[in-house]
């Protein structure tokens, strides 16, 4: 196999397994920070061995294998818990067993959220922690995601990684009068994934384009798992409805279509469904949280492929409920925009004005929005100016471009 092939292999490999893998060996061994690079290091030989040998039968058996292997020799070497060459040698047994048995491996990620989110763990680190270690989000993403360098965010998640070894943190899914504690940190780590996969659709070379995928796949094994959480479900009906318009997001020459502008026949009607179906079951338990209502919000845009309307009002009405419940700057200048399409833009643009400028210097949905109703009225150079902030502050080279037309737009 020729190195092109054996890499683009091991990439691929890495995208789907990552995740699953680490938290296999990690549930097993007690230690986050050991099973990384005990699969750093099985990646680093299938890179050596692949283009010769060829991409194995059961790659990930093949990785696991070689990670256990690391583990087992660093446990030899290190001798830093009396049992820890017992337990990997256990796992070697068990790998075995499931890779003679299984396509698969058990997916164990869900039990590693739940870790991340242990008491013992700073809460500022728990979200981060879940991203890198589970859904494989380098920290240079990370950082940037909460406003952080690199480097402390590395040091961060160092010292978490350690604590969870250090305090033998178990490896299992909480009983329910745990859930209050943790349940939130999984919910925001799931949806960061998500949107973080979002918003790399387009780029086809990604490597963060299959965490939406991923993400929606946690989401619907945590409502399995929490059936009796209508947070939960809400977050599932949030991410499927979003994930509904995946094919109406950008035209057949990769444009950005913004949401208004989508043609709903384009949108998946069973996905919406689905969507549909969860929030109705949320909405039973009576106990109304962010994520079910940022769906219902997602819910009434999804309407327009029945009406041929949105109904600003309604989605005004769950704004205002949830700035009440989760003042975020995303609530905030959603609720602003919501008031523009009800009210006027000059509704709209006081209520930008009022969130604090230190909260909006680097969020570029605050700097589009602003850019559209400057734009509304009539205020063309403030417009031009707000519009290429936002262009400034995004990934995605499509919105990049539709952001920079529209301070080019002089109507």
């Amino acid at each position: 196999m020729s190195e092109p092939l054996a890499y683009a292999a091991v990439e691929a490999i890495a995208r789907g397994t990552y995740g699953r893998l680490v938290a296999y060996l990690a549930s097993r061994a007690g230690d986050v920070a050991g099973a990384e690079d005990a699969l750093s290091d099985a990646f680093a030989a299938a890179l050596e061995r692949w283009p010769a040998d060829g991409v194995p039968d059961k790659p990930e058996a093949w990785l696991l294998h070689v990670a256990r292997n690391r583990m087992i020799d660093a446990a030899r070497r290190s001798q830093v818990r009396q049992n820890s060459e017992r337990l990997l040698l256990h796992l070697a047994e068990e790998a075995r067993k499931v890779a003679a048995t299984h396509e698969q491996f058990p997916d164990e990620r869900l039990k590693l959220l739940f870790v991340c989110a242990h008491p013992a763990i700073d809460p500022a680190a728990r979200t981060p922690l879940m991203l890198q270690t589970v859904l494989g989000l380098d920290a240079a993403r990370i950082a940037a995601a909460f406003l952080v360098s690199p480097a402390a965010m590395g040091q961060r998640l160092v010292r978490v990684k350690a604590k969870i070894r250090e305090a033998a943190i178990p490896f299992r899914v909480p009983g329910p009068r745990e859930w209050d504690e943790r349940v939130p940190f999984v919910l925001d780590a799931i949806y960061s994934a998500y949107t973080t996969g979002w918003e790399h659709l387009a780029e086809a070379w990604s490597a963060h384009r299959g965490l939406a995928e991923e993400a929606i796949s946690l989401g619907r094994t945590l409502v399995q798992l929490l059936p009796s959480e209508p947070e939960a479900r809400g977050l599932l009906a949030l991410m499927l409805h979003c994930e509904a318009r995946r094919a109406a997001r950008h035209t057949s020459r990769g444009e950005f279509v913004p949401l208004d502008a989508q043609d709903p026949a384009l949108w998946s009607r069973p996905m919406m469904a689905e969507a549909e179906a969860h929030l109705r079951s949320a909405a039973a338990f009576q106990r109304m949280g962010r994520y079910q209502l940022e769906a219902a919000i997602q819910s009434i845009h999804a309407q327009r492929a029945a009406t041929g309307r949105i109904d600003w009002r309604e989605i005004l009405l769950l704004y205002e409920g949830l700035v009440r419940i989760a003042p975020g700057i995303g609530a905030l200048a959603g609720r602003a925009v919501a008031l523009a399409q009800a009210d006027g833009p000059a509704a709209g643009f006081a209520a930008l004005e009022e969130i604090p400028a230190g909260r909006v210097v680097n969020y570029q949905p605050y700097w589009a929005a602003r850019g559209h109703l400057l734009q509304l009225l009539g205020r063309k150079d403030e417009a031009r100016s707000a519009f290429g902030r936002a262009a400034s502050l995004t990934d995605d080279p499509a919105l990049r471009v539709y952001l920079l037309q529209r301070t080019a737009d002089r109507h």
